[in-house]
Formats: structure tokens, sequence, C-alpha cells
């Protein structure tokens, strides 16, 4: 599994051996079934995963007990709730597997010593959370701009796989509607 986070980490900056052997003593790997939570609202967030297979989401439990998905990732790539995984404070987000999910995990502390250990790391973690911040921004921005009808299209070509791995309900609530007003959408699209 750590031959996936090393072939994405070279893909942006250049580790040494040591360094990836760090990386390699660090980053634990786990595997979880899916619709399994790995991280629970009320706490703070654990780890920091690196998503070598499968579909994970972030969700919270509105006022009305519904489930609002705000992200949804697939390989490759880092998730978790980003804000209070850094700044060590209670979420109030769900970490769950969609799918049957292959990961690798680091705690806070243990990212923090790679980080104080290695500027290459330290230069990699920034680039992680910048693209965060970037995708964060763009959605925020696309949620308010495009019609749900765009939002769909956007998404589909994207991320077409997710259209393939993860349930109706989740990807309506993340694009910001209900899953009847993604199924209009849907069979509108496909006439």
């Amino acid at each position: 599994m750590h031959d996936k986070l090393l072939q994405y980490i070279f893909s942006v900056h250049d580790f040494n051996e040591e360094e990836a052997e760090s990386v390699k003593q660090y980053f634990e790997p786990v595997v979880f079934s899916k619709n399994t939570v790995i991280e629970e609202a009320g706490k703070v967030p654990g780890y920091l995963y690196y998503i070598v297979s499968g579909y994970l989401r972030l969700f919270y439990v509105d006022q009305n007990g519904s489930e609002i998905t705000t992200h949804l990732n697939c390989p490759p790539g880092f998730f978790t709730s980003y804000f209070h995984f850094i700044n060590g404070t209670v979420s109030e987000d769900h970490v769950e597997c969609i799918t049957d999910c292959e990961l690798l995990r680091i705690t806070k502390e243990n990212l923090d010593h790679l980080i104080n250990k290695s500027q290459t790391m330290k230069d990699f973690s920034i680039s992680v959370f910048q693209q965060s911040i970037t995708y964060n921004e763009n959605r925020s921005r696309e949620l308010s701009v495009l019609n749900a009808e765009e939002r769909y299209l956007k998404l589909i070509k994207d991320y077409p796989k997710i259209i393939q791995n993860v349930p109706i309900q989740y990807i309506a609530s993340f694009l910001g509607m209900k899953p009847e007003s993604l199924s209009r959408i849907r069979r509108k699209i496909i006439n």
C-alpha cells in the first residue's frame, strides 16, 4: 500500500530514501468495510487518511436528523476533517467509508514529527493543505454560482467513477439537492 502513497508524493516532490522510509514507518495501513464510520462527530479527528482504494465521505447530521454530505473523495488523495485535524479541535463531522477501503493513516503527532524531520515532507504537506483550501473555495463558488444540473454535469465530468461507486443520496446531498431532484436531472440528461 505504501508504494501508491510514495508514487503520489514522488509525483509532486523528490524524496530521498530516508524520507521514504519515514513515510512507510509513520503511515499505518488499515482496511475498513463498506459503511464503516472511521471518525465520529464530537471528537478530535485522530488521523489524516491517504486513500489507496475506495470512496469516503465527510458528513454531519443537521438539526432535523438528516445526513448532509459535504465532501466525497476517491483515490488518490488525502481525507479528513482538515480544519479540526490541523487545529486539534472537536469536529461535528463523521468520516465514513462508502465502499470497502484500503487506507494509510497518520496521527497529527506523527505528521508533525515527519514535517519537523524533513523539509520535503513539510513542503509536500503544505501543498496538500493548499489543494484542500483551493478545492473548498472552488466548491463553495460552484454551490453558489452553478445550478443543480450544472453541478451534476461538472461532477460527472471531473469524477466520472463517483457516479458508479457512490449512492445517489450521497451525491445529491453533496450537490446540495434532494435525491428526487437528482433523479429528474439524470433522466433529463439520459433523454
